[in-house]
């Protein structure tokens, strides 16, 4: 039902996923300060809960084994995971659904099922490679490669982004739940988070500063500096909020 891309940009832990099926960005990742975990086709989220803690001290080959080995379901199971050394492991389970599969590349992994074919992860994987921009925008863009080359078999639906910036909780966290093109509205979502919300997180505070900022002056002057650059280069906000 699914393919999602697993990588790490430095400190950087990212996981996106697409599927035609509702809210997969809410079952399907499970990210950690160091760790990730992909778990789909018909999902088991203990990989994922279990998996994203074990993989900070043990290694993903091993996880991933231990786990198909104690899962009555394996056969109906995918995963791809990423341990805390950097080291990823994948399994696809004998009855996915065609065309499931999975490929691991040094910085990353791509998994997937039901899918129009191979050319979906293997586009998706290259993209990534090649592409330019911040972290978030080569996730984004490996998935719409992976997606032109077919994607999911029986349509679009969901998608979802998470970054993990060495803390327990996420970086950035967007998804799209129900849309025509998810993957292009997590490319607005993102636009419109380099608005304020990024900027925001300059100041949130984390396991080593438990304070976090304790003044917002340097945040204020970050959305300001964005905003004159924004009008500068003649980008309209994409935001949809709604102004009182």
């Amino acid at each position: 039902m699914t393919w999602s891309l697993i990588a790490r940009d430095g400190d950087d832990i990212g996981l996106i996923v697409a599927s035609k099926f509702f809210a997969c960005g809410a079952l399907v990742p499970y990210v950690g300060p160091r760790t990730a975990v992909a778990s789909q086709a018909f999902c088991n989220p203990i990989w994922g809960t279990e998996g994203r803690g074990r993989l900070e001290t043990e290694d993903a080959t091993a996880v991933i084994a231990d786990f198909s080995s104690r899962d009555a379901g394996q056969a109906i199971r995918q995963a791809h995971m990423m341990d805390a050394k950097g080291q990823f492991a994948a399994h696809t389970g004998a009855d996915c659904v065609d065309w499931a599969g999975h490929l691991i590349r040094d910085d990353h992994s791509v998994a997937g099922n039901m899918l129009t074919g191979l050319d979906v992860i293997e586009a998706t994987s290259d993209a990534f490679q090649s592409a330019t921009g911040s972290f978030a925008e080569r996730l984004i863009t490996a998935m719409q490669a992976g997606e032109a080359e077919g994607g999911d078999k029986r349509g679009r639906q969901a998608a979802g982004l998470t970054i993990h910036r060495g803390e327990d909780y996420p970086w950035l966290s967007l998804r799209a739940d129900d849309h025509a093109d998810p993957l292009a509205e997590l490319d607005r979502l993102w636009q419109v988070a380099q608005e304020r919300y990024v900027h925001f997180t300059l100041g949130v505070p984390t396991a080593k500063a438990f304070s976090g900022s304790p003044t917002r002056d340097h945040i204020d002057a970050a959305i300001a500096e964005a905003e004159e650059r924004r009008l500068s280069e003649g980008r309209p906000s994409l935001s949809q909020a709604v102004e009182k």
